[in-house]
């Protein structure tokens, strides 16, 4: 039986979350933008009247205002952003208990199931996209396919407030001339490779022998020309299954470059913390540690390296993360730095270990609880490491809303 599956994209969602709580915003050319101050000084998300002008996620305010001297900028509201989320998946649920977030302002939906009661595949689409009109204020766009694929490359070919329709005896009409840019998980260093090939739409790549693409790309070749021709059968997960979480991170650009070991080990402490936190919050232990590091320069690196054994100590993610930092430092200052769990695992009941390494890791965990006890009800700052408290200024970040990876970035918005 040939599948029906939804992508729900919610439009310009941090800065239509933001006009609605400033209505006479709504015609003006809007960016929800990093602080300048704390060198985030980015843009996150843009509204239509700030797209028309030029204005693209990820450039810096500056420019934002040479191509628009009108634009307004905004700090992020997270937990608004958050609460409406959370309201759209509550819709979703009502037509389908398989809903899997991509991000805070997307969603796949498998509605196979639900065709006999609420109608066809677009007929859920335009029911949504009007509830979601009226009852958040908000507009969508919504990809409705065979796959998941192509369903959120419908949800991308329309913008905003639309319905794309793509089926298996049309979706080469459609989807083929697009640039192969356009096809999921082809990012620029791919699409820099297949065009050097000649290859430059979506309907050249499936088209290509899929072993010349396998010597090229790897196996990620054979995935991306398996996409191209339709064939994709990635199912939908059900709603808050955790099989979704591929790693748990964090992030931060610093208020000052890091120059000293001291001021790495802060930074790293108070991420450390942070993924370790959440680990606990979502049931997971890590195998790897990732870290990113980005220099004065702007140049950025990733490494990463495996855990001797399995666990989510903050004191073991710091320990792992701060020699991946030191083995990999260029010698100039550091601008910002990342931490993330990777090789997740689920983890169920534990018999205390008489093994001495196992058995110090459990008893740190059990710290690490009771700390994440107290700070629950009395505040994030109710206990700290004493190393935080020599430069509150570069432990003093906000950790609270750097994203879980779900096989795709949350943050910035597009």
């Amino acid at each position: 039986m040939e599948r029906t599956i939804l992508h729900s994209d919610l439009n310009n969602f941090y800065a239509s979350v933001e006009c609605l709580y400033r209505p006479q915003l709504r015609d003006k050319p809007v960016a929800v933008a990093g602080d300048r101050e704390a060198r985030h000084g980015i843009v996150l998300a843009k509204n239509e009247a700030a797209k028309r002008c030029g204005v693209k996620t990820g450039i810096p305010l500056w420019m934002a205002k040479q191509k628009c001297r009108d634009i307004v900028f905004i700090p992020p509201h997270h937990e608004e952003y958050m609460k409406f989320s959370k309201a759209a998946r509550e819709i979703y649920s009502e037509y389908t208990d398989q809903v899997e977030s991509f991000g805070l302002d997307e969603c796949w939906l498998d509605v196979s199931g639900s065709t006999s009661l609420f109608g066809s595949g677009r007929f859920i689409a335009d029911a949504i996209r009007h509830r979601i009109k009226q009852e958040l204020g908000l507009t969508v766009s919504i990809g409705v396919s065979y796959n998941k694929i192509f369903a959120k490359l419908g949800s991308d070919l329309k913008k905003p407030d639309a319905i794309t329709v793509i089926q298996q005896d049309n979706f080469k009409e459609i989807v083929w001339p697009l640039s192969v840019g356009e096809l999921l998980y082809v990012g620029t260093s791919t699409r820099t490779r297949l065009r050097r090939c000649g290859i430059e739409t979506i309907g050249a790549l499936a088209q290509t022998d899929p072993m010349f693409l396998e010597s090229l790309l790897g196996k990620n070749g054979r995935t991306l020309w398996m996409f191209a021709n339709g064939l994709d059968a990635s199912p939908v997960s059900n709603i808050g299954a955790k099989s979704l979480i591929k790693s748990i991170g964090n992030s931060t650009t610093t208020s000052r470059d890091l120059r000293s070991d001291q001021d790495i080990r802060i930074v790293l402490h108070a991420l450390c913390e942070s993924v370790s936190s959440r680990m606990r919050e979502y049931g997971f232990i890590c195998k790897t540690v990732q870290v990113g590091i980005r220099d004065n320069t702007l140049h950025w690196i990733e490494r990463q390296g495996a855990l001797s054994i399995p666990n989510r100590t903050a004191s073991c993610l710091f320990q792992k993360a701060y020699a991946l930092v030191q083995s990999n430092q260029t010698g100039r200052p550091i601008r910002s730095l990342s931490v993330r769990a990777c090789d997740l695992q689920l983890i169920g009941p534990e018999q205390m270990s008489f093994l001495e390494d196992i058995s110090n890791i459990q008893k740190r965990e059990q710290l690490e609880e009771t700390v994440d006890i107290l700070r629950h009800r009395f505040g994030p700052a109710a206990l700290r490491c004493g190393i935080m408290l020599s430069d509150t200024a570069l432990s003093n970040f906000d950790l609270r809303h750097d994203p879980i990876s779900m096989g795709g970035a949350l943050l910035p918005e597009k």
